[in-house]
């Protein structure tokens, strides 16, 4: 249980709050590389700033402040040239750095123009990768946009998923390690939703470690043992607001106080017959987070069923009404180092996991309990009898939703038809 002013810390991200200038010390995914190439302009909300999100017509990105500096009007109506975005109300131009590049009728006026040379957007850094656009939105210099080695996998289909989350982003990231929820929100659950009975395999032991990049939770429960990778290898929460979990990443972006979005990276192996394969371009999508007839939140895929929990707290959890038990441990570590986190970058110290080297940045590890798997692949006869790995052959778990166009996509790349499903099974 937290007082209600530690509890405003951990959850308030707007400009000069503790825990949004923590959080801008990080880089962000914050939309797909493909929604800017269809469209090049997008309104976004991050850490309760409003900007617009473009691609010039050279391909340069940037993220600016949402209005112009002229009158106001609203930029994400701008459209993009050579050199920037152009304002649709009077023709003013901003490049990626935010700095003010032409203005028509006042360079007619004045064709020395010494207006525009005063003139500056509030601007952000802007990187892509592994078919993300990241945002960093911190002090000078820019700390290393990590390099994460699953990026690098050959020979998978990839596929970024975002929903858009109407809770503060920390109730979301306190789930990356709490491992009993799976046994109850995932197993059990699914079980009734689709009309079983019995329960999950329970969970019998837990351990939760430090190291440079995050936390690891590992567990025992009643189908395992010490031998087993979830004990011996574990799970990573990603510091400080991601989970991977060796097949995907999940990152949980701060829109603002109230609302979040929920970013999924996926990586879906194909089978050694369809070795080699190259994804020419990696798809991103927005997953509906409720039913359109009924207006309840949908119940039937894994991070669907995490986002009942998350919005289920409320749009900020009070977490002074909690009680925390046995199983809580590794939420009890995560938040002292958040804590110590916002303390350090408050004396001018980079927090926890900031990568600056460029030689420490190359194909960065992080364990996980089937990378052999991931870097080898499996024959389909043998994939499609693995009791794990057939599953994300045949479907795709994670998010409801999919569009059929990348139905059909991670279907040429594995060989494999992907199947209807009402309720996940794990």
């Amino acid at each position: 249980m937290l007082t209600t002013e530690k509890n405003r810390r951990l959850t308030e991200v707007g400009p000069g709050t503790p825990m949004g200038e923590l959080l801008r010390r990080y880089w962000h995914p914050v939309a797909g590389i493909d929604e800017l190439d269809h469209h090049p302009v997008k309104a976004v909300r991050l850490m309760g700033e409003d900007l617009v999100l473009f691609k010039d017509a050279e391909g340069a990105y940037g993220l600016v402040d949402r209005h112009c500096a002229h009158r106001r009007a609203d930029l994400s109506y701008g459209f993009v040239e050579p050199g920037g975005l152009r304002c649709s109300y009077h023709g003013w131009q901003f490049d990626v750095s935010g700095r003010c590049v032409h203005q028509p009728f006042e360079e007619a006026a004045d064709p020395q123009a010494r207006a525009k040379c005063k003139v500056q957007l509030k601007a952000y850094r802007v990187q892509p990768k592994a078919g993300m656009l990241w945002a960093y939105m911190g002090p000078e210099p820019a700390p290393l946009l990590p390099d994460w080695e699953a990026f690098s996998w050959a020979n998978g289909f990839v596929q970024v998923v975002f929903a858009e989350v109407p809770c503060n982003w920390l109730q979301a990231q306190e789930n990356s390690i709490d491992p009993v929820h799976f046994e109850w929100m995932h197993a059990n659950w699914g079980r009734r939703l689709r009309g079983a009975s019995g329960h999950a395999p329970r969970h019998l032991r837990l351990g939760f470690e430090e190291f440079e990049f995050g936390f690891t939770y590992r567990r025992i429960s009643e189908d395992t043992d010490e031998q087993h990778p979830l004990w011996t290898i574990g799970r990573v929460c990603l510091w400080p607001n991601g989970f991977f979990l060796g097949d995907h990443f999940e990152w949980r972006v701060p829109v603002d106080d109230t609302h979040m979005l929920s970013v999924t990276w996926s990586f879906i192996r194909v089978p050694q017959e369809a070795e080699p394969y190259v994804q020419r371009s990696i798809p991103s999508w927005t997953s509906p987070v409720k039913d359109a007839a009924t207006g309840r939140w949908i119940t039937s895929h894994v991070i669907n069923q995490d986002i009942v929990a998350w919005v289920g707290q409320g749009p900020v959890m009070d977490r002074s009404q909690e009680t925390l038990g046995a199983s809580d441990r590794g939420i009890a570590m995560l938040r002292r180092r958040l804590f110590d986190d916002m303390d350090a970058v408050a004396q001018g110290l980079d927090p926890k996991g900031v990568i600056r080297d460029p030689e420490r940045n190359r194909r960065v590890f992080l364990p996980s309990d089937s990378r052999d798997f991931f870097l080898h692949g499996l024959p389909r006869a043998e994939y499609e009898r693995h009791p794990k790995w057939s599953k994300l052959l045949h479907h795709f778990i994670f998010h409801a939703g999919q569009p059929e166009a990348v139905q059909r996509a991670c279907e040429e790349a594995t060989g494999v038809a992907i199947r209807a499903m009402d309720v996940v099974d794990i």
